[in-house]
Formats: structure tokens, C-alpha cells, sequence
């Protein structure tokens, strides 16, 4: 039942956090330690002190900012976007760290088969000695330098050694036709381009979601 007329007044309230603090605070550091990670990838991969430092060095720091962060914030039972960034920074220090791993690994895998001795008939070593080593190929003799002075065999519908062959033929034969050719021993090479394309792509999908969506 109506009583009379009312005055109702509405109030909405908008309400933004200024993003100053936590840029300077967790924003910039985090990008810069992943940065940071990836100068790992221009260091020589037989540098492995070096190498596995920073990459230890780096993901500590990472850990640090994530406790940091989440102190400085008050507790809820969700995630956060500043939770995403800094578990997605994480991720790829840690994934900068795996990479060495997996090159060392695959390193030291192709040194202890290049010193088998080839199998095929046209492919003979005649001589060893570094830097260089003289062998024969189709009765023709000439220098080829390789980087632990030793040869890697070679076989006719093979995966030449899981792509670590040394002879261009063996590269670029008709078995291979249809693969894809991944020289693992090139990590570094593929790890320069894709973690900071990556990275700028999460980073611009971030935030334009953040800020517009």
C-alpha cells in the first residue's frame, strides 16, 4: 500500500588501486628476473657454474617476490591477478633453468657417441687431432673441424644420432623427407627467440585483459 512519495537517491561507487606501488614493488623486479634468465641462453653451454647459478640465482629471487608479494596483499581464496603474474614469471625462470638441463644432458649424450667409430664403408677416419680431423669421403680426402674432434656415425635410414651428424648429406637425404630437423645441441639458438616472443605475448595479453576487460 502506497503511503506517498519518496526521494530515493542511488550511489555508485568506482573504485581503481593505483597500480604506482606494485609496479615498482613486484611488477618491474619480477619481469627483470626473467629477463635476467635469459642471459643464460648467450653463455656457453660448457660454462656450467655460470650457467647453473644464474638460473639457481633466478628462480630463488622469483620465490622471494611471490612471499613478498602475497605478505603485502590481504589473504582471500581466490587467485589473483597478481597471483597469475608472478606464478607465470616463475614458470619461466624455472623452464630457463630446464633448458640448460636438457642441453647438458643432450650434450654430453652426442659426446659419448661421437667417439664411436662409423660403420659405413665410404666414411673412414684417417686421422684425429684437435681442432681438426682429415677424413676420407668418396675417395676424396679433406679437413673438417669439429668441436670435440671426433665423428658422428652416420647410417642409411637412420636418425643420424638423433640429428647430431656431421655430414651434410646426411642432413638433407631423401629418408628425411617429411620430418622436422631439431638440433637439440642448437637449444640455446631456439630459446633466444621463443621465451621473450613468448613472454611478450603473455605480457600483452595480460594486460589488455587486466586494464580493458
Amino acid at each position: 500500500m502506497a503511503t506517498g512519495d519518496y526521494v530515493v537517491m542511488t550511489v555508485f561507487f568506482d573504485l581503481s588501486r593505483r597500480m604506482g606501488y606494485f609496479t615498482i614493488q613486484t611488477y618491474i623486479p619480477c619481469i627483470l628476473t626473467v629477463v635476467l634468465s635469459w642471459v643464460s641462453f648467450w653463455i656457453k653451454k660448457d660454462a656450467t657454474p655460470a650457467r647453473t647459478a644464474l638460473g639457481i640465482t633466478t628462480v630463488l629471487t622469483m620465490t622471494t617476490l611471490s612471499t613478498v608479494a602475497r605478505t603485502s596483499l590481504p589473504r582471500v581464496s581466490y587467485v589473483t591477478a597478481m597471483d597469475l603474474f608472478v606464478s607465470v614469471c616463475f614458470l619461466f625462470v624455472f623452464a630457463a633453468l630446464m633448458e640448460y638441463a636438457t642441453l647438458n644432458y643432450y650434450s654430453n649424450s652426442a659426446r659419448k657417441l661421437s667417439c664411436m667409430k662409423p660403420k659405413r664403408p665410404n666414411y673412414s677416419v684417417l686421422d684425429v687431432r684437435p681442432p681438426h680431423t682429415v677424413i676420407t669421403l668418396n675417395n676424396s680426402m679433406y679437413w673438417q673441424d669439429f668441436e670435440d674432434a671426433c665423428v658422428y656415425e652416420c647410417l642409411d635410414g637412420k636418425d643420424c644420432q638423433s640429428f647430431f651428424c656431421c655430414f651434410e648429406e646426411c642432413k638433407e637425404g631423401g629418408w628425411r623427407k617429411g620430418h622436422i630437423h631439431v638440433d637439440l645441441l642448437e637449444l640455446d639458438a631456439y630459446s633466444r627467440v621463443f621465451f621473450p616472443t613468448s613472454f611478450i605475448l603473455f605480457n600483452v595479453v595480460y594486460w589488455v585483459g587486466y586494464l580493458y576487460l
